[in-house]
């Protein structure tokens, strides 16, 4: 489905296209009644203006959007600079913008992304995302998206994506050889890719020796957090160990261990999906499952860009998934 302009609108209420125009600007020059009729017909079609149109004449904007959650995880910021890497090079602007983990600005975001302010879309969803009809849409005016770490199933978008299920099962099992029998595993959203296909690899390596499950879902709050995690480890049978699903986790588990004079890792041990640059640097030094994040922001605007210069028409066949590393270090060691 093409996007509505101007000269659809005038055709279908037989008026000239300056009509249209100033119509649509309110215009003195225009009547009451032809523009209730131009605005009641632009609201059914679901015409969106186009503010680039008079001076892109049909060109192409050189922008591409990143639409992510945050950039306070190191994730993305790395991510981030692959991107660019590959954007820059092909002449292309890159604009960020952040959803905050809110469906609703998420949407925002991408509804005035179907004025033509953007070629294409780069994006993580939301951990509270669970539909995709704003990508759909966006996908359906002829503005190609491509996903890059968090996808969403049932929208045919290309995904750049990393082995979470095998991920959480190395770490799991990496807990388990290290003689962890009561493992609780962080997660963020039921309803986030990574967090389920993380919690997939967990249960898969606690079902293969009889381990009981124990899966705590956190927010968004560090707040919220570092209550639940306290509360966690200060039960009677609290774990001996914890896989932490994002980064942003692993300070809540650091600080609850030091207020409730816990060991790492003689009384707890952890392992934390992260990035984060000066994990041997911490006290103990974290073990992490390490994305490739810059490799993956290279991967996902290259795969962008194909299709906006129209060498892939279709995004399937267009997925990768690339390998995370566990790095061991001295909070499960």
């Amino acid at each position: 489905m093409k996007q509505i302009n101007i000269k659809a609108l005038a055709q279908e209420l037989n008026l000239s296209v300056s009509t249209i125009s100033k119509a649509l600007r309110d215009s003195y020059e225009i009547s009451d009644e032809t523009k209730h009729r131009v605005l009641e017909l632009a609201a059914k079609l679901n015409y969106t203006p186009n503010p680039y149109a008079s001076s892109l004449r049909g060109k192409k904007s050189r922008n591409i959007a990143i639409v992510i959650p945050e950039v306070a995880d190191s994730f993305f910021s790395q991510a981030i600079n692959g991107i660019e890497s590959v954007a820059k090079g092909k002449g292309y602007h890159v604009l960020i913008c952040l959803t905050h983990e809110n469906y609703e600005h998420e949407q925002a975001i991408l509804k005035e992304f179907q004025s033509g302010r953007v070629d294409g879309v780069l994006m993580s969803v939301s951990s509270e995302t669970a539909s995709g009809g704003h990508i759909q849409e966006l996908i359906a005016k002829e503005v190609p998206v491509v996903f890059f770490d968090r996808a969403l199933n049932g929208v045919a978008a290309a995904r750049i994506v990393t082995d979470d299920f095998q991920s959480g099962y190395n770490a799991t099992a990496h807990l388990i050889e290290q003689g962890c029998r009561n493992i609780a595993f962080l997660g963020v959203s039921s309803q986030l890719s990574i967090s389920n296909d993380r919690m997939a690899g967990y249960r898969k390596a606690m079902e293969e020796k009889g381990l009981p499950f124990r899966e705590v879902y956190c927010s968004s709050s560090p707040e919220d957090n570092h209550t639940l995690v306290t509360d966690l480890l200060r039960q009677h049978g609290r774990p001996d160990g914890i896989l932490a699903s994002v980064e942003k986790l692993a300070t809540s588990v650091y600080q609850a261990c030091a207020e409730l004079q816990l060991s790492m890792p003689a009384d707890v041990k952890l392992v934390c999906f992260s990035n984060l640059g000066i994990a041997a640097m911490l006290y103990p030094s974290l073990t992490t499952v390490t994305q490739p994040a810059f490799e993956m922001g290279k991967a996902a605007a290259a795969t962008l860009l194909k299709l906006l210069e129209k060498k892939h028409t279709d995004p399937s066949g267009l997925d990768m998934v690339i390998p995370s590393e566990l790095i061991r270090r001295g909070s499960s060691l």
